[in-house]
């Protein structure tokens, strides 16, 4: 069962942000739960090192949904190349998984 579960890593700009992608995923049944907390960010952009203050979300899901929030978070995000990443689960407390599986009840896991 564990298999078909994984986290997405999104980053953004701003809490705001990060709390109304979070609402987005979670109300529309994408996410399970989505974590959100500050980090900060040393990355190369347009030529130069840039170090930002950001918001990390762990966005908790079922593997066949990644392109649903995939395009979630594209049409909602504000970077030009958003920070999408998928992290399988491979073990986790099976009175978890069945709570993910609740909460994702329209997809078939």
């Amino acid at each position: 069962m564990a298999e078909t579960y994984c986290i997405i890593l999104t980053t953004t700009g701003s809490l705001e942000e990060a709390a109304r992608l979070a609402e987005l995923l979670v109300s529309h049944r994408l996410a399970a739960c989505v974590q959100f907390f500050p980090i900060t960010s040393c990355y190369h952009w347009q030529g130069k090192i840039q170090k930002e203050s950001e918001y990390l979300l762990f966005v908790k899901t079922a593997a066949q949904l990644y392109s649903d929030v995939e395009k979630t978070i594209l049409e909602n995000h504000s970077y030009e190349i958003p920070e999408i990443i998928q992290i399988p689960i491979d073990r986790g407390l099976e009175l978890y998984l069945g709570w993910m599986d609740e909460s994702l009840h329209h997809a078939e896991i």
